[in-house]
């Protein structure tokens, strides 16, 4: 009877043993999803926090059941920061590892370069960052964006030049010459000069890297704007804060067009000198969007830094792929496209739709806001409804703080 008990404990001992194995060999058979960042190289922080918030996203997803009982695989591809190391990321995950759609995106000269092979291979793609117009300006019906474009990115910091900054009369646009701040830089001016009756006195691009860019910014003083607007990637964005004060040149605003000017690395580059800059940004923990606050403090708990825009809305893509994924009639990439199609939620970033107005299609449409840095601090400033702290302005001098 002992030995009989025995060897039914032994065969139930097997059998829960072979269920967990077969449980985890199922859970190991997720669903391919492919992510493109930039891990490595000067872009490496941008890529660094939207690969955090994919994980963190990822992560509960699967906690909470995945898609229908299957896991999310992400699988992360390097580009470096460089197109054609992004085209090959791209062909490897579609080719070799079969995914049924794309995320990510960071950098529009990148994400542009990616997107064509996407559109090309009919696998859709959901950009999350990569914000030049023309991206969702091509009828591609496999290329869907969640970020406002560039040109959009302004539209807070409008609201407040009309509301407050009243005496803004002449703006100096710096850019980087890459598409991203090329397409930023062109439609701000068109903006300003159309929209908000100012004077664009000097629109001028640099070089992405430079460690020198006094003659620039001497040129700029030599103007005397009110406004100094620029579009630029954290290393120059600092670099730019650092030699306008060491050239006291002293506008009535300093704005960034978002990008290098939210991350927390810009504070650490430029110290005292980062203070009072201002930034237009598409997202701060203080909107009124469901989780966005909660995501902002799970970050922090689990990194250790603070997060911001990029991180948000890599955050939010996680969700938009699952929520397409459990609606997709089959796990096949048309099939996942036209889920996307239909996308109608909302998200820590905000509500996702993808819609048609102007020259874009399968492009989501979100309100943008202004942020300034405050001891030390990225509060948000504008519109008063979300506002964390009151702006200062005029800037204040260099020579009188």
């Amino acid at each position: 009877m002992m030995r009989k008990l025995r060897k039914i404990t032994f065969i139930l001992f097997l059998v829960g043993i072979l269920g967990v194995f077969l449980a985890s060999g199922a859970l190991a058979e997720g669903i391919k999803v492919g992510i493109i960042l930039p891990l490595t190289g000067k872009l490496a922080k941008f890529g660094e926090i939207e690969k955090k918030s994919f994980d963190l996203a990822f992560e509960e997803i699967n906690a909470a059941g995945g898609v229908n009982g299957k896991r999310i695989d992400p699988i992360i591809e390097d580009t470096t920061g460089k197109p054609d190391v992004g085209r090959s990321a791209i062909e490897k995950l579609i080719a070799r590892d079969k995914v049924v759609m794309v995320g990510g995106g960071y950098s529009s000269s990148v994400t542009w370069a990616t997107i064509a092979v996407a559109q090309q291979r009919k696998v859709p793609f959901l950009v999350n960052t990569g914000s030049a117009d023309k991206i969702t300006e091509q009828g591609w019906e496999y290329i869907f964006r969640l970020n406002p474009p560039v040109s959009e990115y302004p539209k807070g910091f409008a609201s407040f030049l009309q509301n407050v900054a009243t005496d803004v009369k002449t703006v100096a646009i710096l850019h980087e010459n890459t598409l991203f701040g090329q397409s930023g830089s062109k439609k701000f001016k068109k903006q300003c000069e159309k929209s908000l009756g100012l004077d664009v006195i000097m629109k001028e691009g640099y070089e992405a890297g430079a460690v020198d860019f006094k003659p620039l910014l001497v040129k700029v003083k030599s103007k005397k704007p009110d406004l100094v607007y620029m579009v630029s990637y954290i290393m120059d964005a600092a670099m730019l804060i650092r030699q306008s004060k060491e050239l006291n040149l002293n506008p009535k605003l300093f704005v960034g067009g978002a990008a290098g000017f939210t991350l927390p690395e810009f504070q650490k580059s430029t110290g005292a000198a980062g203070e009072y800059i201002f930034s237009a940004t598409l997202w701060t923990p203080s909107v009124p969007y469901p989780g966005a606050k909660r995501y902002f403090d799970k970050f922090v708990a689990r990194y250790g830094t603070p997060t911001e825009y990029h991180g948000a809305e890599a955050y939010a893509a996680a969700y938009v792929i699952a929520d397409a994924l459990k609606r997709a009639k089959s796990l096949t990439p048309r099939a996942v496209r036209d889920a996307l199609a239909e996308t109608d939620m909302m998200t820590v970033f905000g509500p996702v739709k993808f819609i048609s107005y102007g020259k874009k299609t399968q492009q989501n449409r979100l309100p943008t806001f202004l942020v300034q840095w405050l001891n030390g601090k990225l509060e948000t400033v504008w519109p008063k409804e979300v506002s964390t702290a009151k702006y200062v302005y005029p800037f204040p001098k260099w020579n009188e703080r």
